[in-house]
């Protein structure tokens, strides 16, 4: 194999190792199986994937060369975490332990591994509890977000739920005023984040979908003076966990 082309620091390659990790426990993002290969022993790797709801994902042959590298990948691949996923339970935990109000970090599809960990890095830094992202349509603990953390994933729990919505419904329960960032909302500097607080940051593209904006408390923006109408996620981000360490200073 070239050495220019090798598999990412993240990707387990071939049937045996892929299996060896799921059966080890260790934590995996997701399996990449190559079309037309849920064969033989590849469909017995797969059910013992969806049985630890590891998600799976079909792609071409092609790409999955690439991915890996042009190793020997036996038609799968996986990737693995850089850390293992807390629990939202964990999160709180770190709150009453420091004898904080939650603050919390809610991502809606964050897709770019540097937003993610930059915000990851930010959240360290403005003494934030923990992040949540979505199992699915989300950047995920890969080596790439671990790099941007600057090893701050490695301080920050950061939890994997599956309904976004329904995680936020049930801190809401909990007492945590969750704030939606998005356009058309109350300036951000008008709030009081004093309390125990959650922010939700959307897609880069598509912002926060429909239904977790219909769950949010209250939906912030940030004041446009020039001609760009929006900030990058992970900027937006980080004004907003500053304004609420602020806040709780």
């Amino acid at each position: 194999m070239d050495e220019n082309k090798k598999p990412k620091d993240d990707i387990i390659c071939g049937r045996n190792p892929v299996s060896e990790a799921i059966r080890s426990s260790r934590t995996i993002d997701r399996i990449l199986v190559a079309s037309g290969s849920r064969s033989g022993a590849v469909v017995g790797i797969l059910a013992k994937a969806k049985k630890k709801n590891i998600p799976i994902k079909e792609v071409d042959s092609k790409k999955l060369d690439y991915l890996t590298g042009g190793a020997n990948h036996q038609g799968i691949a996986a990737y693995a975490a850089v850390k293992d996923y807390a629990s939202v339970d964990d999160i709180l935990e770190l709150a009453e332990q420091r004898g904080e109000k939650p603050f919390i970090i809610i991502l809606d599809e964050i897709e770019d591994p540097h937003n993610l960990g930059a915000i990851i890095r930010t959240a360290e830094c403005t003494g934030a509890h923990g992040v949540i992202i979505p199992k699915r349509r989300s950047a995920t603990l890969s080596y790439a977000v671990g790099k941007a953390s600057a090893g701050a994933v490695e301080y920050v729990p950061v939890a994997r739920v599956t309904n976004i919505s329904n995680t936020i419904e049930q801190l809401k329960k909990l007492g945590v005023w969750v704030y939606g960032a998005d356009m058309n909302g109350v300036d951000y500097t008008e709030c009081d984040f004093g309390s125990a607080t959650a922010l939700v940051i959307g897609n880069e593209g598509k912002g926060i979908s429909r239904l977790v904006r219909e769950k949010c408390d209250e939906i912030v923006s940030l004041p446009m003076k020039g001609k760009i109408s929006s900030l990058n996620a992970s900027v937006a981000a980080g004004v907003l966990m500053y304004a609420v360490a602020s806040k709780r200073r």
